[in-house]
């Protein structure tokens, strides 16, 4: 399937997802966003595919929302479209896991598309900001929220109200970032972690990836109910069998996904 603003890619049972607009620094725009959800679609439509890296250039993975679509529009051509509400239909739609790979600028747009990722990989230079402060206006897809619930409070009002950038290294420390690599090799460390988890059996990392994002939705009681009930189901599962035998056996598992 061709694409406007993305190159697709599969290797193996990885889909690399890269942002392809380099004259504006990959801004997001109303194509990029259809693009996204189409990608994504196809992604957890396919069967034979189990990870997603989403990138974007080496100088930015994504430098913001795309001001010049924005600027004429008003409250009407915002709020009645829902503007963004796309990436909450793609997140939804999306049950199997992705990462964000981000070397660069991820500002504005940028910086909340990373941050709907289940994890992020930074190049040692990435920068990660929520600039709309300063062009008179807010972070407007899950930014402030995002943001707060990775950095806590404090790193989270300051990069709010000033506008200013984190760094890689900053980023990692404030539990932004899952971890840091050379810009040189972000890609191929990206896929390689993806492919572990497209290697595994496809049961447990659904629900380990819902365990962690219950954890933000729920009480510590709620969520360790939750936990406990996900355990006790995943032991009726074909794949728990195998994966208890190929350990005692010491040979590989082969995973069913039932």
């Amino acid at each position: 399937m061709a694409y406007e603003t993305l190159i697709v890619e599969q290797h193996g049972a990885v889909t690399l997802v890269t942002l392809n607009r380099p004259k504006a620094l990959n801004a997001l725009n109303a194509q990029v966003l259809a693009d996204l959800e189409a990608a994504f679609a196809a992604f957890e439509a396919d069967a034979g595919q189990g990870c997603l890296v989403l990138t974007g250039s080496e100088k930015a993975f994504a430098a913001g929302a795309d001001i010049k679509e924005m600027q004429p529009q008003g409250f009407a051509e915002m709020y009645g479209p829902d503007k963004f509400a796309g990436y909450d239909r793609m997140l939804r739609a999306t049950s199997k896991p992705w990462i964000a790979a981000v070397s660069g600028y991820a500002l504005g747009g940028g910086c909340e598309l990373a941050m709907m990722a289940d994890y992020i990989l930074a190049a040692d230079t990435a920068k990660f900001g929520q600039p709309e402060i300063t062009l008179g206006t807010a972070p407007g897809m899950g930014g402030s929220q995002r943001l707060t619930r990775a950095v806590g409070k404090a790193k989270a009002m300051q990069m709010c109200l000033t506008g200013r950038m984190m760094g890689a290294e900053e980023a990692e420390r404030a539990g932004l970032v899952a971890e840091i690599v050379p810009a040189a090799k972000l890609i191929e460390t990206a896929l390689a972690q993806a492919a572990t988890i497209a290697g595994l059996g496809p049961l447990a990392v659904k629900a380990n990836k819902e365990l962690v994002n219950a954890a933000f939705e729920t009480s510590l009681s709620e969520g360790v109910r939750f936990e406990r009930r996900m355990f006790f189901g995943l032991a009726a599962s074909q794949d728990k069998q195998e994966g208890m035998a190929a350990f005692i056996e010491k040979r590989k598992p082969s995973w069913t996904g039932k």
